[in-house]
């Protein structure tokens, strides 16, 4: 039994990606990581489908009943620059981490290399000092218009990770409003939640504040900041974007202490990085009035099955 407890610092990046630039967004990614390792960082957060955009404000030429063709080529320019698990970008993303010593979670687009490449993810990858590929997280639900373009994943990536500095998992954007998802993941123990998405709204601090409150866990909420102007000009479908304004995702990336303390940020309306020094002997603390898989969970009232077996579409016997 030990009196003492990890502590390290976090860095929660607000940033735009190199919109539907593949090589240039991870070339971005690793600048600012090792700007954040420069800080003193530890561990690393990119927001939501950072890797190689999050499309917003894109209709991908759909309507209820058809596809146009001009949809199915901004399709292809995103398809294109998304990112495969292994391939270039983990390596690069890997040998960052390695070089400056941290954790580095990172929100992609996946292509699945599975079953011939077909379908996007919404991931989450995470690596560790050593430049492994420790694990990723498939968005298990896109919301709303995401489900044009990005698969549904399955229970076998709610992952959790350990590391010196307590354990590390998450959930991406309003995943985060499913109660069996948030169960799933206090249940391994996680002391350091993380948070990426694209939501931007004041209701979202409400979010990140409750899951630190119900979890007793650190949570780094983590957004981009994204204007129309940078979107490429020469994108198939940008006239969707002729109505919108001109910030289109203003941020809202923040800290949040294991009994819902606001400890850095919230940050708007511009990039930047967030810092805060978490103290694992925080989350011991919070847990002495309420646990929500301990103390508090009344299973002989309530019990969660979750089923992380992967699914296949092909099963050869």
């Amino acid at each position: 039994m030990t009196n003492s407890f990890p502590q390290v610092k976090a860095a929660v990046v607000q940033a735009a990606p190199v919109l539907f630039d593949h090589d240039a967004t991870v070339e971005k990614t690793c600048r600012l990581t090792a700007e954040a390792a420069g800080q003193g960082a530890g561990l690393v957060l990119f927001p939501e489908a950072f890797i190689p955009c999050y499309p917003r404000g894109l209709a991908f030429g759909t309507v209820v009943g058809s596809r146009s063709p001009e949809g199915r080529q901004t399709w292809q320019r995103y398809w294109a620059n998304a990112v495969d698990v292994p391939g270039p970008a983990t390596q690069a993303l890997g040998k960052v981490a390695r070089q400056t010593g941290v954790y580095l979670a990172v929100g992609v687009i996946e292509r699945d290399t599975d079953f011939g490449g077909g379908t996007l993810y919404c991931t989450l990858l995470y690596f560790g000092p050593e430049g492994d590929l420790l694990g990723k997280h498939r968005k298990l639900k896109p919301t709303a218009a995401e489900r044009l373009i990005w698969g549904e994943g399955d229970g076998s990536t709610l992952t959790a990770i350990d590391t010196e500095y307590g354990t590390i998992g998450g959930l991406i954007c309003w995943e985060n409003y499913m109660p069996p998802a948030r169960m799933a993941m206090y249940s391994k123990g996680v002391d350091i939640y993380l948070a990426p998405t694209a939501d931007a709204r004041d209701s979202w601090q409400a979010t990140l504040r409750h899951i630190a409150c119900e979890g007793r866990c650190f949570v780094l909420g983590c957004n981009q900041f994204v204007t129309k102007s940078m979107y490429p000009p020469d994108l198939a479908g940008i006239e969707d974007l002729a109505g919108q304004p001109e910030i289109l995702s203003r941020g809202g990336s923040a800290i949040i202490s294991p009994v819902g303390d606001v400890i850095a940020g919230p940050l708007y309306n511009e990039e930047g990085i967030l810092y805060a020094d978490l103290d694992l002997a925080e989350v011991a603390r919070s847990k002495f009035d309420f646990d929500v898989v301990g103390h508090y969970a009344r299973p002989d009232v309530f019990q969660l099955v979750v089923n992380e077996k992967p699914v296949s579409p092909v099963i050869n016997t």
